[in-house]
């Protein structure tokens, strides 16, 4: 089952990483000043995933493709891993989709 992993940093910010029923991380947030704000973005992923629009497709200098996940507002909310190749890209997009709305929220 995917869940959101909310973690705090050495320097004690938070971030969180959506991962996926196989323990494979696709998405990453920014640092966060305080935990309710990290909380704040997870909502923010659940509730803009589902929409096309949302999704900034990219590709890196090495050539490999990932993807921004933006707010509304035009915030990027998190950015994916990198993957080889379209249909990689594809799937994680796809899973995150499907699988964020209901994920839950696991600290760490």
């Amino acid at each position: 089952m995917a869940t959101f992993e909310l973690k705090k940093s050495d320097s004690g910010e938070f971030h969180f990483n959506f991962v996926d029923g196989g323990d494979k991380t696709i998405l990453r947030s920014e640092q966060y000043g305080s935990k309710a704000s990290a909380q704040n973005g997870i909502e923010s992923v659940r509730n803009n995933a589902g929409n096309d629009a949302r999704y900034e497709l990219k590709t890196s200098a090495s050539g490999k493709l990932y993807f921004n996940l933006k707010a509304a507002n035009g915030q990027i909310i998190g950015t994916s891993m990198m993957y080889a190749d379209e249909a990689g890209r594809e799937a994680a997009i796809a899973g995150l989709k499907s699988s964020a709305a209901q994920a839950s929220v696991v600290e760490g």
